[in-house]
């Protein structure tokens, strides 16, 4: 997987000589398929709350996820993207606020295991910093062009594209965000969101405004959720904080 990547983007510098080019980031991952276990195991996980809680905040992407201008850390089933393009300091002071809320704080890298197969590897990252609770995340990015839609890691020819026809669509994925009990793996809820943003021709002339397109479009998408994220975290508080 890393060869093909390195092999694309080689590509696309390559290219960039006879005509702009830009490679499409890295793709989603289902949490559904990172959340690994049997339905005899899910059904016996309980929630063991602990409020007000700590919140471990963690973005996950395809294994091996690159985009642009970021990487991502580990190899396996999933890779964790610890460079902070989306999540703000204002909202996580705001996440903060939420009722029943002791502190919230991203994991970084050191926290991480450089293995990554299941939701349980992220747990113990989160139970590093005693957290109580993790939000898992992903955002599913895809570009269309003239109609066409464009896969992770597709090359771009840039220079030429009709401004009503050449757009970015970033969505959260199929249950994009996801709380887990730290130290059962019980699920307490689930959210997700969608954004589109446009971009006009002229935006479309050089990887750096394609990429800053593409992260406006995936910040409006992350900006959406926040709001479904609270939602989900008040019921949670409701049912689970004495």
């Amino acid at each position: 997987m890393r060869s093909l990547k390195a092999l694309l983007f080689g590509l696309a510098i390559f290219c960039s000589g006879c005509a702009a080019s830009y490679v499409t980031p890295g793709g989603p991952v289902r949490l559904a398929d990172i959340n690994r276990a049997d339905i005899a195991e899910v059904a016996s996980r309980k929630p063991s709350p602990n409020f007000p809680a700590r919140v471990a905040i963690v973005r996950v992407q395809a294994p091996q996820y690159k985009s642009y201008k970021s990487d991502s850390w580990g190899t396996g089933r999933f890779s964790v993207v610890t460079t902070q393009e989306l999540l703000t300091e204002e909202q996580i002071q705001g996440m903060e606020k939420w009722p029943s809320v002791a502190g919230v704080a991203p994991i970084n890298r050191l926290l991480l295991s450089p293995n990554l197969d299941s939701l349980d590897d992220l747990r113990v990252s989160a139970a590093k910093v005693q957290a109580d609770v993790l939000l898992v995340y992903t955002i599913d990015t895809s570009f269309r062009v003239q109609g066409r839609v464009y896969a992770p890691l597709s090359i771009l020819s840039l220079g030429a594209m009709p401004d009503r026809d050449a757009h970015i669509t970033a969505t959260a994925s199929t249950a994009s965000a996801l709380f887990t009990d730290v130290r059962t793996g019980f699920v307490y809820g689930l959210s997700e969101a969608t954004a589109k943003t446009a971009g006009l021709t002229n935006v479309w002339g050089s990887s750096d405004t394609v990429d800053l397109k593409r992260v406006e479009a995936e910040q409006e998408a992350f900006k959406l959720l926040v709001p479904q994220l609270e939602k989900t975290w008040v019921g949670i508080a409701k049912q689970y904080a004495k």
